[in-house]
């Protein structure tokens, strides 16, 4: 399966991690499961609730918060999450995948996103260096959980008349999206 969004999705989640830098970013994709791809209608920024210790430890503790912090941990409040699927449904989109950074390192899932993450959704990581939002790759966790598969991203014709549509299928540290 692929990833289709379109130049402005992409500007939207590399903005968002260049606003949020050095902290992660995170938001939510909306769109449709078309045979061979998902396609985003939709891109969500949130608030990333690890900026806030004590409320998000309430809803999800970490095992050290003097180590594991809004630097390197996102957490979605889940009253947004509702709020936003309820919203897709009415207008018959569904949730298909979730983006966040990764200020200072690659944008490759680490061991705490795949024990956080659900097969089947897309989950792409934008690295921001030095407020400098780098590259961008998709991933989805493989059905028995162990392990994220790397997922093509195509971007599709975008609302802009002169924008040409590129499609990506390479997911190396050099694609520099």
């Amino acid at each position: 399966m692929a990833l289709q969004l379109n130049r402005d999705h992409l500007e939207a989640i590399r903005d968002h991690g260049r606003r949020d830098y050095p902290t992660e970013c995170c938001g939510i994709l909306l769109g449709h499961a078309k045979g061979d791809h998902k396609q985003v209608v939709e891109v969500i920024a949130l608030k990333n609730l690890r900026r806030e210790p004590e409320k998000a430890r309430e809803l999800l503790p970490v095992a050290d918060p003097d180590r594991e912090t809004e630097r390197n941990r996102f957490l979605i409040d889940p009253r947004d999450q509702l709020r936003i699927e309820k919203g897709a449904r009415a207008k018959g989109l569904e949730v298909v995948g979730y983006y966040h950074s990764h200020p200072d390192h690659p944008a490759q899932p680490s061991s705490y996103d795949r024990e956080h993450a659900w097969p089947w959704y897309s989950y792409v990581i934008v690295s921001v260096q030095d407020a400098d939002p780098k590259e961008v790759n998709s991933w989805v966790l493989a059905a028995d959980r162990s392990r994220f598969e790397p997922e093509a991203i195509q971007l599709a014709n975008s609302p802009h008349p002169h924008a040409a549509p590129v499609h990506l299928s390479e997911h190396s540290e050099s694609n520099g999206l």
